[in-house]
């Protein structure tokens, strides 16, 4: 297979080394043989380190422990954790539990990160008792079908990375790794997919098993090999999978080492955050919470959701959004709205019903003649208009008041903001805990724009 210069520098430096490699395997084996000693569980490496298609300096090993599906839910998690806990203690390791659907152990043995996870050893994944019983199947799969394709799927990765659309997390957005994998499959090595997705649209459906009943309406459905019921490509976003077929296209143009490598910028400073907000003339707003107690996969769609909520509320109160934007900290998280408008006229126009359509109009009428406005109601071109008196003229007064209960938060962040939240207003909204997160959201641009402002080309 012929390839670029740059895509062989790349994998000189990302293609993991013998040595890491043997040392990663062979710590998987030992710990898959500590587990099975045990005699309650049989255990297998999975992720991208059992199937050979990890980046060099990836220190995350992933071991299932599969145990006889006729254990209840509260079993698994007894007997599994339980197990765990022996495991990592075994070979004097750091350790605590974490939460997905059910909890498993993270664990720190000789510098590598490891996760300890029980699952059900089911016959087949459409069988699965829990989400994670699934992911054995995808390791067999992916090693079955990955044959010469290891360097391809590096060198995807690598470019999704880059490219900031690497990570099926809620934040992101983006393309997981296995996802990389069978599209890496599918189209038969890194060139094809690139090719390819320069030429995507919406509703892109690919089905590698042909056995995909069910119809999804994600902008890119990729039906699951080892599952029918499954989208892979569930979490990826419209705006991520454009952003990947943008830079596929600059890519095709113009092959070069800057689609690989992404350069952190620095946050912007408190003063240069304050110059360029001023200098755009919009509204910036930010609302601060305690950060709910549950995992980011919980928590980040919540904070979309209520933002949306939020927003919508603050346009029907008379202040237009540009753009708004969340961020979920450890301690605190934030909810960002960039406005056209700070302030309004106390008076409002509401347009109602027209005046043929008698009952409307009627009940119309019989409300507003009672009610304090500034004018009307009154007849224009053939509708009712009253002019009525806002109950916010500031967005700050509305971000600040308990109006934000009355739309749809998310449960765990309506919660955490009846504990109380914080509103600032432009160059106050500067906080060091979320310098990356503001300064992105003032200097946002596409994967590419962003490449060819940094080469000049």
């Amino acid at each position: 297979m012929t390839r670029y210069p740059c895509e062989e520098e790349v994998l000189g430096k990302i293609r993991p080394t013998p040595e890491e490699r043997t040392y990663v395997r062979t710590m998987g084996e030992r710990l898959i043989e500590a587990v099975e000693a045990s005699g309650v569980a049989k255990a297998m490496m999975v992720g991208s380190v059992a199937r050979d298609t990890f980046v060099r300096g990836d220190r995350d090993l992933d071991v299932f422990m599969l145990f006889d599906p006729a254990l209840s839910r509260e079993e698994l998690q007894e007997q599994g954790l339980a197990l765990a806990h022996r495991v990592a203690e075994e070979f004097g390791a750091t350790w605590r539990e974490k939460y997905a659907e059910h909890p498993y152990v993270n664990a720190t043995i000789n510098s590598l990160d490891i996760d300890l996870v029980p699952c059900y050893a089911v016959p087949s994944a459409t069988e699965i008792k829990s989400a994670v019983d699934r992911t054995p199947f995808h390791t067999r799969y992916i090693l079955s079908h990955i044959a010469n394709y290891a360097d391809d799927v590096l060198l995807l990765k690598q470019f999704a990375k880059a490219g900031g659309v690497y990570g099926s997390d809620h934040m992101t957005e983006g393309f997981s790794g296995y996802l990389c994998e069978l599209l890496t499959i599918y189209y038969g090595g890194f060139h094809a997919l690139i090719e390819a997705a320069a030429r995507w649209r919406p509703g892109e459906t690919i089905d590698i098993e042909g056995h995909g009943k069910k119809q999804f309406e994600d902008p890119l459905v990729v039906i699951d090999p080892v599952d029918p019921e499954r989208n892979v490509a569930a979490a990826l976003s419209l705006s991520r999978m454009f952003e990947f077929a943008e830079l596929a296209r600059g890519y095709l143009a113009e092959p070069s080492m800057a689609f690989f490598c992404r350069q952190p910028s620095p946050p912007l400073t408190r003063d240069v955050f304050a110059r360029l907000l001023s200098a755009r003339g919009t509204h910036l707003f930010t609302l601060t919470l305690k950060t709910p107690d549950y995992t980011p996969d919980t928590v980040v769609p919540q904070l979309r959701k209520s933002a949306e909520s939020i927003r919508e509320l603050l346009e029907r109160s008379g202040f237009p959004a540009n753009r708004i934007d969340v961020c979920m900290g450890a301690e605190r998280s934030m909810l960002l709205f960039e406005l056209m408008a700070g302030t309004v006229p106390v008076m409002r126009r509401h347009i109602g019903p027209p005046v043929w359509s008698r009952e409307n109009a009627e009940k119309f009428l019989a409300k507003y003649v009672r009610e304090e406005v500034f004018a009307g109601p009154y007849i224009e071109d053939g509708r009712y208009v009253v002019e009525l008196p806002r109950t916010f003229t500031r967005a700050v007064d509305l971000l600040r008041s308990r109006d934000l209960f009355s739309v749809a938060l998310g449960k765990h962040v309506r919660r955490s903001m009846k504990q109380g939240w914080t509103v600032n207003t432009g160059a106050e909204c500067w906080d060091e805990e979320f310098a990356g997160f503001l300064s992105g959201f003032l200097e946002r641009s596409s994967p590419l724009a962003r490449i060819k402002r940094l080469t000049g080309k």
